[in-house]
Formats: C-alpha cells, structure tokens, sequence
C-alpha cells in the first residue's frame, strides 16, 4: 500500500479527487435561483388527445401477429392464433375524460390447438412505440404465462 501512494500521487489523482470535492462544496452552497423564462415549461404544450380510436376488429392481425412472436421467442411453443369470434367493445374512455383515450374489446379466439379461449385487448391512441400511432394491449386467457395481466386477464380490462 505504501508504494502505490507515490504512484497515484504522480498520477495526479489525489489532486483531481480534491479538486472534485471542493467543487461539490462550492456547487452546494450556491443560493438556488429561479428558472428563466425558456426554462418555464418552454415546448411543453400536454396531451391533445382526440379520442380516435381505431375499431376492435383493426387490432386483430396486430395480435396475431405479436402472439405468435410471443409464442415461439419466449415459450418455446408454436401455438397461433388460427380464428376469431364474437369481437365487441366493452369499453371506450371508461375513465375521466383527460386519461390516455382507450377502447376496450374482447373476443373469442381459436388456437391452434384447438382450444376457445378469451382474448381481452386496449387499443391505445398514441400508444405505439415511442407514442406514434395507436398500440395495442392484449392477453389471452389461459396463457398469461409471465402473469403480467393475471388472474385471467382482469388487469387488462377496464
């Protein structure tokens, strides 16, 4: 330990060490100041949400597809989603009416192993990646492994 103080000292890193800590206790004794006019909530103009929301029967291929991605990535299963049934709304901003615009389906859905299950879905009106475009939110019953809607998908309906 000795020997390595002459080398860290040569380094300067004692110094720079000291001059960080003198910095911070400069920095925090500095009176706080008011925000300028650029920073008072300058381009931040909040949600203009219009409540288009696209119809029930428009997410369909989206959750086909995205099961299916699920499916094989994750669970290591080669179930799809081969049909659907009885598409109906159960909801549309079922909240106040400044929350994120939502409409709220469910549907029948045949799998491929021949099971009838409940698929329960949002779709999200700037819930796409990065808020562009509409996402959506699903899950089917019965195969919520990660259980990140369970028990049986009530998470995911209104």
């Amino acid at each position: 330990m000795r020997n390595l103080y002459p080398f860290l000292k040569s380094l300067g890193l004692v110094a720079a060490l000291a001059v960080l800590a003198s910095g911070a206790l400069l920095v925090s004794e500095l009176p706080a100041r008011a925000a300028n006019p650029l920073e008072l909530n300058f381009g931040l103009f909040g949600p203009k949400y219009d409540g288009r929301v696209a119809e029930c029967e428009r997410a369909l291929s989206t959750i086909t597809s995205q099961f299916q991605d699920k499916e094989s990535t994750y669970w290591n299963s080669s179930l799809t989603i081969t049909a659907y049934g009885r598409v109906h709304e159960t909801a549309f901003r079922p909240w106040q009416s400044d929350n994120i615009p939502r409409r709220y389906c469910t549907a029948d859905v045949m799998t491929s192993d021949g099971k009838l299950r409940q698929v329960h879905f949002a779709i999200v009106e700037d819930g796409g990646f990065a808020g562009y475009g509409q996402g959506v939110e699903w899950c089917v019953t019965g195969l919520d492994r990660n259980w990140a809607y369970n028990p049986s998908c009530k998470a995911g309906r209104p």
